[in-house]
């Protein structure tokens, strides 16, 4: 049986928050891996990961299936991490979670490769959301495609680089207020990137079943309200919490979908945060989870202290203790 050396992975999305975890756990297990991003010349940053040579960036776009099947090439085994949160020119939610998906399955399995997607909870062709509509579609494109595929389904992921606790982390320090979208009732069950990645990594390993669909959350179900007041204890923040009703969100995102940084804001997002965001009873019960891996998953209030105390106020910079 050859050993994780003579393996190699091809990592589509690789330089991202999740990328860049992933390409971390892998380099660790000694897999060889050929990250395929859009712009290799922006990725060096990820070579010291792992030992010299064993990673190597590489040219492919989602939406051009030849650059894909290049990527693919004498690879054992693809990662798809490639997602969007809001759309921008080509690169639409239909061309990269639902055709995208499907162009990347079908690479692998012209390569008699192995194949781990990454979708979301929440993933729904019935949906309201774009985003959850377009995640349904390319899972059911991969398992069509390659039966053997894994799904993997993470919650909101949080950690040093994530466009979650940061977002809001660095909104409080310009905004008197914070707004709870739909009251902050949304439930979310955040985990940690580190334990996704660790997820994945054990999928590469052979570790996880065949055709199967996991959904990973942290230890915790919070609602959007408790993690507005943890990112404002643990930043030293005192802001107002408004509650702003879900249609006037929704003609407020329809302006600051095009405003930059923490204040971006879709209409679509707003959708989201219509359904809560959890761990299924029946992933649970089948054992389809990080806990069913092994895995115990890291807190938010245990994790998010070690980034987010730089956007603490001037002079209070030193960590909270635990």
């Amino acid at each position: 049986m050859p050993s994780n050396l003579d393996t190699l992975v091809t990592v589509f999305g690789g330089s991202g928050f999740l990328g860049r975890a992933v390409v971390r756990a892998l380099a660790k297990r000694d897999y060889r891996i050929r990250v395929a991003v859009r712009r290799p010349e922006l990725a060096g940053y990820l070579q010291p990961l792992g030992r010299a040579g064993q990673i190597h960036a590489v040219q492919a776009n989602l939406r051009y299936p030849v650059s894909v099947e290049a990527a693919m090439r004498d690879s054992q085994l693809a990662i798809n991490l490639v997602g969007i949160l809001a759309e921008s020119g080509a690169q639409t939610f239909d061309a990269v979670q639902a055709a995208g998906a499907e162009t990347v399955a079908k690479a692998a399995a012209a390569a008699g490769a192995e194949l781990v997607h990454v979708s979301a909870i929440g993933a729904n062709d019935k949906s309201t959301s774009a985003y959850a509509r377009t995640k349904a579609t390319g899972e059911k494109a991969v398992l069509a495609t390659l039966p053997s595929a894994t799904i993997m389904r993470p919650s909101v992921m949080f950690g040093p680089e994530d466009q979650f606790t940061n977002r809001f982390a660095a909104l409080a320090r310009i905004s008197p207020m914070l707004p709870l979208i739909g009251g902050g009732v949304t439930k979310l069950q955040p985990v940690y990137v580190g334990d996704v990645a660790s997820a994945i990594a054990e999928a590469a390993d052979g570790k996880t079943r065949p055709g199967a669909t996991y959904e990973l959350g942290g230890p915790e179900v919070l609602s959007m309200r408790e993690i507005m007041e943890l990112i404002l204890e643990i930043t030293d923040r005192d802001r107002a919490l408004v509650s702003l009703p879900f249609g006037l969100a929704k003609f407020q995102a329809a302006f600051l979908q095009f405003a930059p940084g923490a204040l971006k804001l879709t209409p679509d997002q707003v959708e989201l945060l219509r359904t809560d965001n959890v761990v299924s009873e029946a992933a649970k019960a089948a054992g389809l989870t990080l806990e069913g891996l092994g895995i115990t998953p890291d807190s938010l209030e245990a994790i998010a202290p070690q980034y987010l105390w730089r956007f603490r106020p001037a002079g209070q910079f030193q960590r909270k203790s635990a």
